[in-house]
């Protein structure tokens, strides 16, 4: 069974569709790069999933479980892990504090029992030494004490990915991860995501617009546009349709020829029913006067 899936998923805005019927299943054990325009749904998507908004129509499971109703903290406890654009932390404590919270959402214990000053403090050096843990892991214990406002971008965004380690997330949804870095910075974040990448109980979904970054970290891409999807497959696939390229990624269909100077293949279609991450495939349309990239 797969981990993740959305079946049919859909959200409608007055008479916009920016998701439309995307049936999509995600395994553990991959990272799945999500491509597409600006405007083409991505983030709209990864929010219908991760509970921010509520959907129109369909249903987002985990393990089977239907989290459609739940709000996105009780899909936080069942497993979902969220990072946005913007970094979500708490900037006026320090940064074990933050992660010591997030250990302490995650886990049963006396400081769940009510609101006994002594329940709570009683379990608090566990609570503590799991924190550290996390922070060695991503090579933030020295930084431990600091408070969060007076992190650098980059060690901002480490910590983030800190957060879902320690609310023990089996879903890592990463929304532009690299966004806001200088060149020095995102080495760093990538090879967190290689680690998370290395287990093969988790599962990693990544909107990224720099396709370096997706050529090197995606085992699939999936391409929406207007809202549908419209591509699912291997990277090197899909990146070399000369469809996706000069109607998502902007590159002119000359530029797509492979090194022979023949062209590449067409975009691979998802499979029939969703199964292991397809959907209904939609042919695109360009309206007169309407760029091909989507605008």
């Amino acid at each position: 069974m797969s981990l993740l899936a959305t079946q049919d998923l859909t959200i409608r805005f007055g008479g916009h569709v920016a998701v439309d019927n995307v049936t999509c299943a995600f395994a553990p054990g991959t990272l799945t790069a999500i491509v597409g325009p600006n405007g083409a749904g991505k983030t709209t998507y990864f929010n219908l999933i991760s509970g921010q908004l509520k959907a129109s129509s369909g249903a987002v499971t985990l393990d089977g479980r239907d989290l459609s109703g739940r709000s996105p903290s009780e899909r936080t406890r069942a497993g979902l892990g969220r990072a946005f654009q913007l970094t979500n932390l708490f900037p006026r404590l320090t940064v074990l504090e933050n992660v010591r919270l997030a250990v302490q959402a995650s886990r049963a214990g006396k400081h769940r029992r009510g609101l006994n000053l002594w329940s709570i403090w009683s379990d608090h050096g566990e609570l503590l030494a799991r924190a550290r843990q996390v922070l060695q892991e991503v090579a933030m214990q020295a930084k431990a004490d600091e408070l969060v406002a007076n992190l650098p971008h980059g060690d901002q965004r480490k910590l983030e990915v800190a957060l879902l380690m320690a609310l023990e997330s089996r879903v890592f949804m990463f929304d532009e991860p690299t966004a806001g870095m200088n060149v020095a910075e995102v080495p760093v974040i990538l090879d967190l995501i290689r680690k998370l990448k290395s287990d093969p109980t988790k599962t990693i979904l990544l909107v990224e617009h720099k396709m370096d970054v997706v050529r090197e970290l995606a085992d699939r891409i999936i391409v929406l546009h207007n809202g549908a999807l419209v591509a699912d497959g291997e990277p090197a696939e899909v990146i070399a349709s000369p469809i996706v390229q000069e109607a998502y990624l902007g590159v002119s269909a000359q530029a797509a020829l492979l090194e022979d100077g023949t062209p590449p293949p067409p975009p691979p279609t998802p499979p029939p029913g969703g199964g292991g991450g397809g959907g209904k495939q939609k042919k695109l349309k360009t309206k007169p006067g309407q760029p091909k990239n989507g605008g």
